[in-house]
Formats: structure tokens, sequence, C-alpha cells
């Protein structure tokens, strides 16, 4: 890649840093798809700043050609794309946008996979309440069903986030945004346990201001919590594929099938626009089916 390829990916990077508040793994995302088109624009033009918009269709077809790209990946380099030319045509550097006519891949609408009720419950009781790690491990996964935390604000709080007065936590999700999540008295009372007698035995007299912390006395990491509640499912009996962000799921699917408002589930996941909840309707459909032909005179 170009020098000044890499100096205007760099800039931009930076940018979204600064102005955005974007997590590490998202700049690494938009850097990984730049990069990419760059490597490939090379043999063709001057540099990034002279991309015309055949080159960009022509990048899209050799992405969705030999590749075989998946949709999902494809609409996610158009989008990294849009933002990098967006940005340059508002700081003067070109003076049209190439991707202004770029039409994004259609996405399916999946349904997320979720758990049921009965599911969740075999799950949480699964860790070792013999062990701190058990204790901890129950803890945080009382805490991401009731709050339907995202793994990375999970493994990420500060013991200082949660309020056991108030009962709730301060989360600190996408785009540096706060939100404040109620916990429930379930989640509060084992984070209570998990605090008095587990996470001291783990730090060991160590300091540390994470809330969940592993024998190292470092906070655990996405991807050992990941391993741990694979274990537990499988300890449940649950076959199915189990993520944190099934229980995600399960916590918006389960509070919705319940009665609660749209509105209250999107501040509750920081969902900026309601249209990434309202798949969540699909899921509750079934629910609305039962209620239907229990209540109604014709059901």
């Amino acid at each position: 890649m170009r020098a000044d390829d890499r100096d205007q990916l760099d800039r931009f990077c930076d940018a979204l840093w600064l102005e955005d508040g974007l997590s590490p793994r998202t700049l690494a995302s938009y850097r990984a798809d730049l990069t990419q088109f760059a490597v490939w624009l090379a043999p063709r033009t001057d540099s990034l700043l002279s991309a015309g918009s055949a080159d960009i269709a022509a990048y899209l077809a050799h992405l969705f050609g030999p590749r075989g790209l998946k949709a999902r990946s494809a609409a996610r380099a158009v989008s990294s794309l849009r933002r990098f030319y967006g940005r340059l045509c508002r700081d003067g550097l070109c003076a049209t946008d190439p991707t202004a006519h770029t039409a994004s891949p259609k996405l399916p609408r999946s349904l997320p996979k979720s758990l049921t009720e009965a599911e969740v419950e075999s799950l949480l009781a699964a860790p070792d309440m013999n062990s701190a790690e058990g204790l901890r491990d129950r803890a945080m996964l009382e805490v991401l069903y009731a709050t339907g935390l995202r793994v990375s604000e999970l493994v990420n709080l500060p013991l200082a986030a949660v309020s056991m007065d108030m009962g709730v936590v301060r989360v600190l999700g996408k785009g540096a945004k706060e939100r404040l999540v109620p916990l429930g008295e379930a989640a509060l009372d084992w984070i209570s346990r998990y605090n008095r007698n587990a996470r001291p035995a783990l730090l060991d007299g160590r300091n540390s201001q994470a809330l969940f912390v592993t024998r190292l006395g470092a906070p655990m990491s996405r991807q050992f919590f990941w391993q741990r509640l694979k274990r537990y499912a499988l300890r449940a009996g649950i076959h199915s594929a189990v993520s944190p962000h099934v229980l995600r799921h399960a916590f918006a699917t389960h509070l919705l099938n319940h009665g609660a408002d749209l509105r209250v589930v999107q501040l509750l996941l920081g969902h900026a626009d309601i249209s990434t909840t309202q798949i969540y309707t699909h899921v509750a459909r079934e629910r609305l089916k039962q209620l239907h032909r229990q209540h109604h005179p014709r059901g």
C-alpha cells in the first residue's frame, strides 16, 4: 500500500476515534476493509483520492465474484467505503464522492437465536457454587441475562459501575454512550455474594478496579468468558449454539413476551435506532399467537 494512502487511513481512523469514540475493534474493521481496497486499487489508479465510481463498482464485483463474499461482509465493505469517502469530501480532499450511487447489498432478515426461559434457568444453575470461579461466573451470567449487556460491556464493567443502593449498573456502550440499566433483585444478590465471598479470593490481596476478575487479578477477556459459557451450556444440556449474544437476545425476547414496551427494550439494549430492536417483535410473535388463541373468542 502506498505511503500517502496509509496516511489517509491513519487520519480517517484517528478522526473516528476522536469524534465518534469508536472501539479499537470497530476501528480495526474499518482499517482492514479500507486497506484491502487500497491494495486492490493500487495497480489501477494513483491513490485512494483519485478513485472513481467505476473503481468502486469493479471492486464490489471483485468481492462478489470468485471470492463469493457474503452479503453481510460486502455490506460492511460498502459502509466503510462510504464513510471514508464521505469524510474526504467533507474535508475538501475529494471533489465528488465515488460511493454516492453505490447500493448496499440486501441483507437477509434473520431472526436472532434465543433460549427458552427454562433453558436460561438451567444455564444459570450450571456453575459450581463451591468454587470462587463458579460464583463469579454465576454472577456474570445473572448480570448478562438481567441487563442484556454486550459481552464487551460485561467484562469491562468497573467495580464502581454497580450501584447496589439504586439497583442499577452504569454501562459505557458503543460510541462511548452511557446508559443506566436496572439489575433486578436476583442479579444484585449474586453480585453481592460474589463481592463478599469470591472476588477477594480471586484477587488474593491484589487491587483491581474491574468488577469481574480472574485468578490472575486481571479483568476477564471476552474469549475466556465465551469458552466458559459454552462449557456451562453443555452442562445444562443445551445443544444449540450458545454465545453471550444469545443471552442478550433472550433478555430482549423474554421482556417482550412478558409485555415490555419496544422503546424500553431499545433503551435497555443501547440501540441507537429502534429499527434494530424491531426484529425482536418477530421473535415474540409466537407469544402473541398464544395470547390470541387464549383470549380471543374466535381464537
